[in-house]
């Protein structure tokens, strides 16, 4: 889909460390929850937790960074709530996503697992960028994108390569989520 063809009315929220490590929820009462708070045309995309959604009250393209934070701050609180453990989305315009997507800096193989990593603090992304590029001969690639990192990883070693590593430690997790280029074309 190209980024003429999608919504402008459209939100984006990637829920980190959903499905793993503990925390389950199921995706009909992850939707419902985003109803629960006035949201609309809610829908689900796979069991990693992600939604798209419309905001009667917050349209993307009238968005301020204080109204885009309150709605933040708002599916946060309303997860934590509904499902009690410390909630954290990334939320980006459903037209920024694929602009993101479309940039994808590298052709798609069948050899390799094409990522984007997306973090609340920016000071995350150039760790780990900074990181990639001092490691030397690495089999993975990554590169700098608008407020994210596209990373390149050959198949079956997502978690094995020192990269994968660096990027799944404690320091990163609270601000950190990895989503796959394929998942992402979903939400578009």
């Amino acid at each position: 889909m190209t980024v003429d063809a999608v919504r402008t009315d459209s939100w984006v929220a990637l829920l980190r460390g959903v499905n793993v490590g503990g925390v389950t929820i199921r995706s009909a009462d992850l939707a419902e929850v985003f109803r629960s708070i006035g949201c609309t045309e809610v829908r689900t995309v796979l069991a990693s937790g992600n939604v798209v959604f419309t905001d009667p009250e917050q349209a993307p393209g009238a968005a301020t960074t204080d109204t885009r934070g309150a709605l933040k701050l708002r599916i946060e609180q309303a997860l934590a709530e509904a499902f009690g453990y410390e909630a954290w989305i990334v939320l980006s315009h459903q037209r920024a996503l694929a602009e993101v997507v479309g940039a994808y800096p590298w052709p798609e193989t069948e050899q390799v697992q094409p990522y984007v990593m997306f973090s609340s603090e920016q000071a995350s992304l150039d760790a780990l960028l900074a990181y990639a590029e001092t490691a030397g001969d690495q089999p993975d690639r990554v590169s700098p994108g608008d407020g994210v990192l596209y990373w390149e990883v050959p198949k079956g070693s997502s978690t094995d390569t020192p990269f994968a590593k660096e990027s799944s430690k404690a320091r990163f997790k609270p601000h950190l989520t990895t989503r796959n280029l394929r998942t992402l074309r979903k939400l578009l």
